[in-house]
């Protein structure tokens, strides 16, 4: 059972989040999925969106159905992702219907359709057809995720939306493409808004200005899964890549943003393992939420940091003793934390010597057996990896895409945040976020190592 983490139902999993802000509250738009007997379209019971609201990431108010699901001829039978935003003095909801008969039969199975609602809980359902069908030479089963905001410059609506060139799958021809309208209603095609020719697909786009510059997110569809990012001063682009693109790991996906009025935060889920709890078979789509605070960096680069509001949830508060580990020729381990338990906050400073090696973070360590939870932050490499410890018989994990750049810079000064929430683990180092399913309590220790190098270790608390 999570401390912070929240799950609308315990019988349900999160999937895709659609956020809106407004006056200091979130309202969370997302589909709940049954699984049965298997997640997204392998269950028999369709999904809607349902609403959860919250000001404080801590305390939810569950709304229930925002945008029901549908019978078996109705084209949103299953609603897909889209996005929520206020004109013309209603909520406006625009989704992505899906229908499992239609792509049975050749058909176009997602199409966009139109809500609206007078009160944020409940939108009246297909309103209209939206007359945005899949354009000539796109893939009519890969168009989906409808992303709405004002174009103040041109005073015009944009929309964006996830797709691909129609052809084989094996083609990394997905783009997003964009729309626009004065009135919501009579749409132009715009053709290519970002085509970088690097995925298969891309999937949730999300557009929005912070400063001076634009951003452009999207979820690449690739056995990386990723949310990654691009940053231009102009709406139109040219689409910058930032060193770092991307907010997080294969372990966070379909992150979008809302602002409520004072900060953007990231919405994405972590994903569950396939076949239960394990941790060497490969992912499933729907988890659970994990909030994630956007912060602006002086070149216009991204950082992330946990919000405040759920750190300060851990109030046994524990100061550990500062401490130095030197080993220029080989790796020595200290125990920092025993019976650390599975829901705590580890913070620390760290400075390390010019060539460190690596540092390696251990969590639900077991002293008899060395089994533990890793992140190795590799100054080597230029990495933050997560991983089990030791990696015996090999391999223990399916840690692909659980990786993050770590430049060597960041290595002169650093601040360590570990969140360990029951089966989810967050890691921030200097605004550069890592998150993992953790299924196995291998035991209760929390560890530090230092290879062939030397590091300081310095204000370290951890909270339960």
């Amino acid at each position: 059972m999570y401390k912070v983490f929240y799950k609308p139902t315990e019988d349900k999993w999160m999937g895709d989040i659609m956020p809106f802000g407004k006056d200091g509250k979130f309202y969370l738009y997302h589909q709940r999925d049954p699984r049965k007997p298997g997640p997204l379209t392998d269950n028999d019971e369709p999904f809607g969106w349902s609403l959860s609201t919250t000001t404080d990431f801590v305390n939810y108010e569950d709304h229930g159905d925002a945008i029901p699901a549908g019978s078996a001829d109705d084209p949103a039978q299953w609603i897909y992702a889209g996005s929520v935003f206020e004109a013309d003095g209603k909520v406006q909801a625009f989704y992505t219907g899906y229908n499992k008969k239609a792509e049975q039969e050749g058909r176009a199975s997602q199409v966009l359709l139109h809500g609206v609602s007078t009160d944020f809980d409940h939108f009246q359902k297909n309103v209209d057809k939206l007359l945005l069908p899949a354009q000539e030479g796109y893939d009519k089963t890969d168009w989906r995720d409808p992303w709405v905001i004002w174009n103040e410059d041109k005073q015009e609506y944009l929309l964006i939306l996830g797709t691909r060139l129609a052809g084989p799958k094996s083609k990394l021809t997905g783009r997003i493409v964009s729309f626009t309208s004065k009135n919501l209603k009579d749409w132009t095609f715009q053709g290519d808004f970002f085509a970088p020719n690097l995925y298969t697909g891309l999937e949730m786009p999300d557009l929005f200005k912070m400063g001076d510059w634009w951003y452009l997110l999207y979820t690449e569809y690739s056995e990386q899964s990723k949310t990654r990012y691009r940053m231009s001063k102009n709406i139109d682009g040219p689409w910058l890549k930032p060193q770092d693109d991307s907010f997080d790991g294969r372990a966070y996906y379909a992150a979008r943003t809302a602002f409520d009025g004072k900060r953007r935060v990231l919405f994405g889920w972590v994903p569950t393992r396939e076949e239960g709890k394990g941790d060497k078979v490969n992912w499933e789509w729907g988890g659970t939420y994990v909030p994630l605070e956007l912060v602006q960096r002086n070149d216009g680069t991204l950082a992330t940091k946990l919000p405040d509001e759920l750190t300060n949830q851990f109030t046994e508060e524990t100061h550990l003793t500062d401490l130095s580990i030197d080993n220029q020729t080989g790796r020595t381990e200290k125990i920092i934390a025993q019976n650390a338990g599975k829901h705590f906050v580890l913070d620390m400073d760290v400075t390390c010597q010019d060539d460190i090696s690596n540092i390696a973070l251990r969590f639900f360590k077991n002293v008899e057996t060395d089994e533990s939870y890793q992140y190795l932050l590799s100054a080597d490499d230029r990495r933050l990896v997560f991983d089990k410890s030791p990696e015996w018989p090999w391999f223990q994990m399916m840690n692909k895409g659980l990786d993050r750049p770590l430049a060597k810079s960041e290595f002169e000064k650093m601040h360590i945040k570990l969140m360990v929430d029951d089966d989810i683990a967050v890691i921030v180092v200097n605004g550069i976020s890592l998150i993992a399913r953790v299924y196995q309590k291998f035991g209760d220790d929390v560890a530090l190592a230092v290879s062939n190098g030397k590091a300081e270790f310095s204000n370290i608390t951890l909270r339960k």
